[in-house]
């Protein structure tokens, strides 16, 4: 067998509010008053890699460290004597008869008793000469004489130039008498890592590692930094690159194995039993955990591991391990015997009519009963269960009754039906793995057809655009002759792929292809999927009167529709009727129909929509907000593409807001990704950002190249959905550098479809783009009445780029007077908006119309960016890089590059003294 692969040595990742905590703790100490922090958290956490990253940013300090052992728990004083030691010869600046305390503790390992030895300790920390950082981990493992004085020491440093920074594991007891954390102490409690941080963490480590392994470590490590490490670490290159299952457990030689077994074992052995069948089933209640130990015994038995702290009771009267990884821990440790005999007893206690799938589960994993009758009755179960009917997770139930099964056709069907299940889990990394070991077996047709769509539902979602759409064709196809209805779901997800690529031809095709398929006597769902095709593919053609009959007939059968992906499609036909507000409610309702029917893989596709709906109404706050969240359910889910398009629409946002730096990197990673997977979509959107933010700094034939790109069909860069939207940029672009012609032909185009819908914003736009192209007198007549159009819309931020063009019109027609009325209401919205550049834009315009404007920074700002002021601003409040990046729409680490900038430019060291700066 293959040796596992070496990894480097990680960085820390998602630990920036803990990170800041030690800052201003070692700020507070180098500038004469300290204190104490426990960093607490379960095995893993990266408490002493944060011990360790104090002691790096401790400059000028004198830095003592030790560490608790059970080997030394013992000892007396064995905790103290390795953390003083580098101070053993200092022992003279003490008076007589500390100086004798402190040296019989540290030499012999006794004391007295009094407050000589504990006062001995400050006394020689205070005595440096210079700040110290005292950094103490395991304290629970720490002998009790040590951690008394320790904490004595911690309660005494307010005034001192000392900082005490104490490692502290999740156990609620140490290893002697009392508590290893007394309650007066601060405590900063380390969770998990979030997705985004395990995500970089694993790419850290291993860079060449396949996503669909990436995906399942991390589901296997649940955000523990040390599992992380573990389990990349014992990667062989055949699991590196997918060839072979990755592990599902941390590695039996590793240290958090070995750390969970042995407080396992330090258990009872009627303890052992009891917390086996709570691993064996996650939703175990009391009641029936009564039922299976004698009554009584049961919660006496759980007494030492609640103690412990291997678990923790829930509301509703439940237990469950305080570590997860505790819990894969106790079952896999556990010989088949043990576990067997778990599940039996568990399976005789769930009745058939409300449990049936986990009374099944547990059959099958007690092997209680003939093989091929347990596998039957699991399959049977997970097919009649749904998304919300817990332990065991039906993809899970069906892969077990798969392995279950003899006959290569049955079995086949039970894996295509888990990888089809785990997939509309949000699990893609698990639906390729159950897909791939169809590969061993003989696969009937039907069983084939229905892999092929669930490949090429992976494909649209994640994979390339162009091979979903054949795979998914192909697939409507085959199942044309045997379920008609879910044949045309089908076809339109292949036009879904033709969309997102930007191919306009096969979305024609594919339209023309479903009208040959329509009935009369179609349910209200599949007339509604015909209408949108028939609608969507008049609008490609530019037929957009013809259009309107279909797309109307779309949005009069949305009420009879409950499944949220067809309500994308209508939503998306209120967009091509103008209608922004009606699209909007179809999303929010789209979305609250997938969280109800628990379906969080389809929110991120759902909130394309809503993002879509808003960007259109100007609500760009809101379109970030919502781009962030779909952005990390798509990643969660492993939908990269989606998450290509909502890197894309933050971008757009953070355009207008104006911050160069970040729209440049989220532009750019939404192009690559597209350029990958042959998202045209995304890609336009991403280069329809960059020219917004050109447009903004005035670098009009930049803008107007870069909206040229997005008219390109090449598979990454061009759409037509995003060309029309992107218009009337364009025009504006395009006329500034003297392209008059190409900017009548893109406004013809807009004018056509302007004119079938209702929406006076879009009419306003419009009317905008012919101001721009006409002569002076009736450009005024054209921008007049683009601003009465706009007062019908909702788009103030249109209303504002009006005024702003209007305004500078009528300057440069010397009526100076008239343009500053519309400069100032331009001003406002946009400083209202945080729209940076369009209001220096606005500024310069009231300037040259005779208006003298001050700009509303302060002097510091003028040595930063606008982004970068903000940033300082929020820090200088006391928010962490991680409250910075949500409120801004960041990520951590790009905040984290922000603020080492700021701090240069600034000339500061710490967040202190920004606070000082700023106020």
């Amino acid at each position: 067998m293959a040796s596992p692969t070496a990894v480097p040595s990680p960085a820390l990742h998602g630990r920036d509010a803990e990170l800041t905590a030690l800052l201003r703790l070692l700020d507070a100490a180098r500038g004469g008053s300290g204190g104490t922090m426990v960093l607490r958290g379960a095995r893993g956490t990266g408490r002493s890699a944060l011990l360790g990253a104090a002691a790096g940013l401790a400059d000028g300090f004198a830095v003592l460290t030790t560490r608790g052992t059970v080997a030394e728990s013992r000892l007396p004083y064995a905790g103290l004597h390795g953390l003083l030691r580098p101070f053993a010869d200092r022992l003279a600046v003490l008076p007589a008869a500390q100086a004798a305390a402190l040296a019989a503790a540290l030499e012999l390992g006794t004391a007295d008793g009094g407050l000589a030895l504990p006062a001995a300790v400050l006394n020689l920390l205070a005595s440096a000469g210079r700040p110290v950082l005292a950094c103490v981990d395991d304290v629970h493992h720490l002998d009790p004489p040590s951690r008394e004085v320790i904490f004595f020491v911690a309660r005494r440093l307010a005034g001192e130039p000392i900082a005490l920074l104490i490692g502290a594991g999740d156990t609620p007891s140490g290893a002697g008498d009392g508590p290893a954390v007394p309650d007066d102490v601060p405590v900063l409690e380390l969770g998990p890592l979030d997705a985004a941080a395990a995500r970089r963490l694993a790419g850290d480590l291993a860079p060449e590692l396949a996503e669909d392994v990436r995906a399942s470590l991390l589901e296997v490590a649940r955000g523990n930094p040390l599992a992380i490490v573990e389990l990349v670490g014992s990667l062989t290159p055949e699991q590196m690159s997918g060839a072979a299952a990755p592990p599902e457990t941390p590695p039996r030689d590793g240290r958090l194995w070995r750390a969970h077994t042995a407080r396992l074992a330090a258990l009872p052995g009627a303890t052992a039993d009891v917390l086996l069948l709570l691993a064996a089933d996650p939703d175990l209640d009391t009641a029936t955990l009564l039922r299976a130990v004698r009554p009584g015994c049961a919660l006496t038995a759980l007494e030492p591991a609640e103690r412990a702290g291997v678990i923790v009771r829930l509301a509703g009267d439940r237990y469950d391990f305080r570590d997860p990884l505790m819990r894969a821990v106790a079952y896999s440790a556990a010989s088949p015997a043990r576990r067997r005999a778990a599940h039996r007893l568990l399976a005789g206690l769930l009745d058939c009519e409300h449990r049936r799938l986990r009374r099944a589960w547990h059959r099958a994993a007690a092997l209680d009963g003939p093989v091929e009758e347990l596998a039957g009755e699991l399959a049977g179960a997970a097919a009649a269960a749904g998304p919300r009917d817990g332990h065991p997770a039906p993809y899970l139930a069906l892969e077990r009754a798969a392995e279950l099964t003899a006959h290569d056709d049955v079995r086949a069907a039970r894996l295509a039906a888990a990888a089809d299940r785990a997939w509309h889990a949000g699990l893609p990394w698990r639906a390729r793995s159950l897909l791939a070991r169809l590969r061993s077996v003989t696969v009937p047709e039907e069983v084939r057809d229905q892999a092929e769509l669930v490949r090429g539902n992976l494909e649209l979602r994640s994979g390339r655009t162009t091979s979903a759409g054949e795979g998914l064709l192909a697939a409507a196809e085959a199942l044309l002759p045997r379920d008609r209805d879910r044949a045309v779901r089908v076809l339109i997800r292949a036009g879904e792929a033709s969309y997102l690529a930007g191919d306009d031809r096969r979305f024609l095709a594919i339209a023309r292809r479903a009208a040959a398929l329509r009935r009369p006597d179609d349910p209200a769902a599949v007339r509604l999927m015909f209408e949108y095709l028939a609608g969507t593919a008049a609008t490609f053609r530019g037929r957009h009167r013809e259009a309107t009959g279909p797309l109307l007939r779309v949005l009069e059968l949305a009420p009879l529709v409950r499944d949220p992906s067809v309500l994308v499609w209508a939503g998306v036909a209120s967009l091509l009727l103008g209608d922004d507000v009606r699209a909007l409610r179809l999303a929010t309702r789209a979305v609250e129909t997938a969280r109800a029917r628990a379906m969080p893989a389809t929110v991120p596709q759902v909130l394309e929509l809503m993002i879509q709906a808003e960007i259109w109404m100007g609500r760009y706050a809101s379109a970030a907000a919502n781009a962030v969240e779909g952005l990390r359910l798509a990643r969660e889910s492993g939908r990269l593409n989606s998450a290509g398009q909502h890197l894309a629409w933050l971008a757009l946002t953070t355009a207008v807001e104006g911050d160069e730096e970040t729209c440049r990197i989220r532009a750019a990673s939404a192009i690559a990704l597209a350029g990958a997977h042959g998202l045209g979509l995304a890609g336009a959107v991403g280069h329809w950002a960059l020219a917004q933010l050109d447009l903004a700094a005035g670098r009009h034939a930049d803008a107007a190249e870069r909206l040229r790109a997005t008219a390109r069909p090449d598979g990454a860069n061009g759409h037509l959905v995003v060309r029309v939207m992107a218009t009337p940029h364009f025009v504006e672009a395009a006329v500034r550098t003297g392209d008059r012609e190409r900017a009548r032909a893109a406004l013809r185009v807009l004018d056509g479809w302007v004119s079938s819908t209702r929406s006076p914003d879009r009419r306003a736009l419009a009317e905008r783009c012919h101001a721009l192209l006409a002569g002076p007198g009736e450009a005024e007549e054209r921008f007049a009445a683009a601003l009465d159009l706009h007062r019908g819309g909702c788009c103030e931020f249109e209303t504002a780029r009006t005024q702003l063009l209007f305004g500078g019109a009528l300057r440069r027609n010397r009526r100076p007077g008239a343009a500053r009325e519309h400069l100032h209401g331009a001003l406002e919205t946009f400083e209202r908006s945080g729209a940076r550049l369009w209001a220096a834009r606005a500024r310069a315009e009231l300037r040259a119309a005779g208006e003298s404007v001050r700009s509303p920074r302060p002097k510091v700002a003028e040595k930063l960016t606008a982004q970068q002021y903000e940033i300082a601003r929020i820090v200088a409040a006391g928010a962490t890089n991680r409250e910075v990046a949500a409120r801004l729409f960041l990520s951590p680490r790009t905040v984290e590059h922000h603020l080492r900038n700021i701090f240069t430019r600034l000339g500061v060291r710490s967040r202190v003294e920004l606070a000082r700066l700023m106020s």
